[in-house]
């Protein structure tokens, strides 16, 4: 009984040592970020100290700001905002030039900056659209120390301006060199495991697709649609690794034609998924077959084994592989146009993992395979009513705090005009999330404002050195940064660790004026309270009205396609429907995703018929049954492509005939799958 007892005693305190070997390898990143940032805004402020900066809170701020848990991301955090930075301090100097006798016109341009701001911000994506949104409150930041108590502009806002570039400049190169000395960043080797890691389930699943040649059950679907989620979000993935390299930085273009092509290939595999689900069956067996046979049987083991190590392992090789594959996908001898829709769509599938593979030899610095197909992305706003909003929403809110400064005279109305501008600029393009994004950053602030206080006025006033300000400093910071590196609730943890440094106002000569710090705090809460008030005012458009929005958007582009809009290419469309997809509500119908896939893919077959057409002399016929498209009339459309694809089956057979039948035949099966959207609204 004694040794069953000591046994079982054993295996409990095994299982509490593994328990706590787990939770101190979890909680080791988290801690080390809050390090991070204690080093970063500590050495901040000791430059700032040793310059004799006159606000150096300012470059402790902006280290905090800058400091990320990814290297990558702060050091790109970083460069955009010395970007936004120069733009503000430059447009700071040339409003009080034009208007340092005009507080009234001083302010309107201000909150006008602030409006356009948020507009590009919006349009733009990841650390640039953090740029956008820098611009117009640092501005507000340098206007808080020359505006006096009114309103009324100074003359010595150059000066003002050159100094509180430096210190934001001394601020994002602390941080710098602390990451950049710390951390020696992982997010190439994890943006290259998840392309790996994407590639073999979409491969995997589509060969599945392949050999069964059956309608998709309901969880196939929803599969898809899940690697198309991961697919976008790749996004700051891929921003975050151009921080860490130069050389991705210079070829980054791989990299975002490679989610471009992963999409492309989700967006093929579900045509090719719909085709194979019509009837007859027969020849839909015999058609995957043949598509089957058509690759190397290397290549379709790696597809069908639907392991990453195989695809990270040798990428430079499998491509290698795949672009012949495509090469006999597309001359294939085709003698349906089933087939031939199905091989154009396969070779589309393979082009897509294609481009992933050239991005994954760049992750991995091996020799990229040539590609031909290789072009720039083009940047695509895939709605322009969000930015008009945002950019209403923030003119509205800055003007109304500049209005209640004006009008109380309040000492620090500057400093809470600042903080509704970065509320209302800031978190613009976080979408539906952003009442409660800013609503957390408001508590973090009120929290930031209480703990700020204890220390300033119960722990600083016995310290008297800057190794005992930097430790007190750290007991706060750590912690703190440990927190703003967890998922929960990180935008009122870091208005805490951002915040904090500005609400104790550190300075060569500290003052402990209770009164002053009373009024930064509340101009810090009431400025971030009229931001929340603001989107509460005005509010985002919500997912369902968003949904409908970039559908109705769609099919107007699409229609616009069908009437033979000259500007139209396949790369420029699929890059306008690929933005949309990228901001698509999660809680959009999946009915309603496959309508926007849908519409991508009868877009391109579209422009496809508009390139063939003059070879068969079907200009005039092909027009009319697009007129009818646009005219939302699908079935009248869809019986005069039948039309055309019987004159084209009685003629001799070529290979355009072949391509052109092929394409009719999509678009047919999507009219027929989607016949009400296609239809809806009024014509175009």
């Amino acid at each position: 009984m004694v040794e069953l007892a000591a046994g079982k005693g054993r295996g409990r305190l095994a299982r509490l040592g593994g328990a706590f070997a787990r939770s101190a390898t979890a909680a080791r990143p988290p801690l080390l970020f809050g390090l991070r940032l204690w080093a970063s805004v500590c050495l901040a402020l000791y430059v700032s100290y040793w310059l004799e900066l006159d606000n150096p809170f300012w470059a402790g701020t902006t280290a905090a700001i800058v400091c990320q848990p990814q290297l990558g991301a702060s050091l790109r955090k970083g460069w955009f905002r010395m970007i936004g930075t120069l733009i503000g301090a430059i447009a700071s100097v040339v409003l009080t030039a034009c208007f340092i006798q005009d507080r009234i016109g001083f302010l309107l341009c201000l909150a006008l900056l602030g409006a356009a701001s948020a507009f590009v911000a919006t349009i733009l994506r990841n650390f640039a659209a953090y740029a956008a949104a820098l611009a117009s409150y640092t501005v507000a930041i340098i206007a808080a120390d020359i505006l006096g108590a009114t309103g009324g502009a100074r003359g010595d806002v150059f000066a003002f301006a050159i100094a509180r570039t430096t210190e934001i400049s001394i601020g994002i190169v602390s941080a710098g060199i602390v990451l950049a000395g710390t951390d020696f960043g992982g997010a190439q080797r994890e943006l290259a495991k998840l392309f790996a890691g994407l590639i073999a389930k979409i491969t995997s699943q589509f060969t599945d697709t392949l050999n069964c040649a059956a309608p998709e059950a309901a969880e196939k679907q929803a599969a898809r649609r899940e690697l198309v989620r991961q697919t976008i979000e790749l996004d700051p993935l891929i921003d975050q690794a151009i921080g860490e390299s130069s050389e991705l930085r210079v070829q980054s273009t791989v990299l975002w034609t490679a989610v471009d092509g992963l999409l492309a290939t989700l967006a093929a595999w579900r045509a090719i998924a719909v085709r194979l689900g019509r009837p007859p069956r027969d020849e839909a067996r015999q058609d995957a077959d043949a598509i089957l046979r058509a690759m190397p049987d290397e290549l379709l083991s790696a597809f069908e084994g639907g392991v990453a190590e195989i695809w990270a392992n040798a990428p430079n090789r499998l491509e290698g592989m795949i672009a012949p594959t495509v090469g006999r996908l597309e001359s294939s001898p085709a003698v349906t146009p089933s087939l031939r829709l199905l091989s154009n769509l396969s070779a589309r599938v393979l082009a897509g993992i294609s481009d992933a593979l050239s991005a994954m030899a760049l992750l991995s610095s091996l020799p990229a395979w040539p590609q031909s197909r290789r072009h720039a992305v083009l940047h695509q706003v895939p709605d322009w009513l969000p930015a008009f909003l945002n950019a209403a929403r923030a003119f509205l809110a800055i003007g109304a705090a500049a209005l209640f400064w004006i009008a109380t005279a309040w000492p620090n109305g500057a400093f809470g005009m600042t903080f509704a501008a970065i509320v209302v600029t800031l978190f613009a393009p976080t979408g539906e999330q952003v009442v409660n994004v800013s609503l957390s950053f408001m508590i973090g602030n009120v929290f930031a404002a209480v703990l700020a206080a204890i220390v300033k006025f119960a722990a600083l006033p016995a310290v008297d050195t800057f190794a005992g300000f930097s430790l007190i400093l750290g007991l706060y910071l750590v912690p703190v940064g440990a927190l703003i590196a967890q998922p929960w609730q990180r935008a009122m943890f870091t208005a805490m660790g951002v915040n904090f440094v500005p609400l104790l106002g550190p300075a060569n000569l500290m003052t402990y004026d209770t009164i002053q710090y009373y009024n930064t705090a509340l101009a810090i809460i009431v400025g971030s309270g009229m931001g929340v008030l603001a989107f509460y005012l005005v509010p985002p458009l919500s997912p369902a009205v968003r949904t409908q929005r970039l559908l109705a958007l769609t099919l107007r582009d699409l229609r616009r396609i069908a009437m033979g809009d000259a500007q139209s290419a396949r790369e420029s469309w699929q890059a306008r429907i690929f933005a949309r997809l990228a901001v698509f509500p999660d809680s959009a119908q999946p009915v309603q995703r496959s309508e926007l896939l849908t519409a991508l893919f009868v877009g391109a077959e579209i422009i496809e018929l508009r390139r063939l057409a003059p070879a068969l002399d079907l200009e005039r016929e092909l027009s009319a049954a697009f007129v009818d498209l646009a005219r939302a009339n699908s079935a009248e459309a869809a019986a005069r492509l039948a039309e055309i694809d019987r004159y084209l089956a009685s003629l001799s057979p070529s290979a355009v005939g072949l391509e052109a039948r092929a394409s009719i035949l999509a678009i047919s099966d999507a009219l027929a799958e989607h016949a009400t959207y296609f239809d809806a609204g009024a014509p175009a």
